[in-house]
C-alpha cells in the first residue's frame, strides 16, 4: 500500500482504480490540511474517530465520529483536527485523475506553494 507522511499527519491509499482512489487519512491534534482545491476529482469523507472542523467554500462546520461531508470538484476544502487525539477518517475520491499534482493549495500551515 502507497503511504505518505505529511506535516499534519500521514495517509495510506487503501484502494485505487481508474475512477476511484481511497484513503485513509490521520491528522495530529492542532494540525490542519491546507486550504485546497482539486480540478479534476471530488472527495467524500467520513469521520472514524476524533473531533473535526471542516471549511468548504468558507462555510465552517464541526463533525465528529460517523458524520460525513462532501467536497465537490473545484470547491476550496480543509480539514482541521480540534481535539486531543488523532483524527481518523476515509477519503472516497471520485473523479478523472487523483494524482498529487491536482492540490491547488490556497493556504499552508507548512509553507508550502500553490501545487
Amino acid at each position: 500500500m502507497n503511504s505518505e507522511v505529511r506535516p499534519w499527519g500521514s495517509y495510506v491509499v487503501l484502494q485505487e482504480s481508474a475512477v476511484h482512489k481511497v484513503k485513509s487519512i490521520r491528522v495530529h491534534p492542532g494540525k490542519r490540511i491546507s486550504y485546497q482545491r482539486h480540478k479534476k476529482r471530488a472527495e467524500h469523507w467520513f469521520i472514524v474517530s476524533g473531533e473535526a472542523e471542516v471549511t468548504i467554500d468558507g462555510v465552517v462546520k464541526r463533525i465528529g465520529p460517523g458524520d460525513s461531508i462532501d467536497i465537490g470538484i473545484d470547491a476550496a476544502h480543509r480539514i482541521a483536527n480540534i481535539g486531543n487525539e488523532q483524527l481518523i477518517f476515509i477519503e472516497v475520491q471520485t473523479g478523472t485523475y487523483f494524482g498529487e499534482d491536482d492540490i491547488i493549495r490556497l493556504e499552508d500551515d507548512f509553507g508550502r506553494a500553490g501545487k
